[in-house]
């Protein structure tokens, strides 16, 4: 029973789109290791850009230096 857990920053991922990596990262794991989609699971957790960090300061303290 795989268990996927996709964090990305919360920045417009339209529902489509999600879709679409659910989908992928299912089958994924069904033609590589052979797993039941059924049994499948992905959750995706979308976290705002403040609370996520990278080399000591917030995603969105990055990309406003842009």
């Amino acid at each position: 029973m795989p268990y996927v857990n996709i964090r990305i920053t919360k920045e417009g991922t339209t529902a489509e789109q999600k879709a679409r990596l659910i989908e992928g990262v299912t089958n994924l794991l069904k033609d590589i290791l052979g797993k039941n989609p059924q049994t499948t699971f992905v959750i995706i957790d979308e976290v705002e850009t403040d609370n996520w960090g990278i080399g000591g300061e917030t995603v969105t303290a990055r990309r406003q230096k842009r």
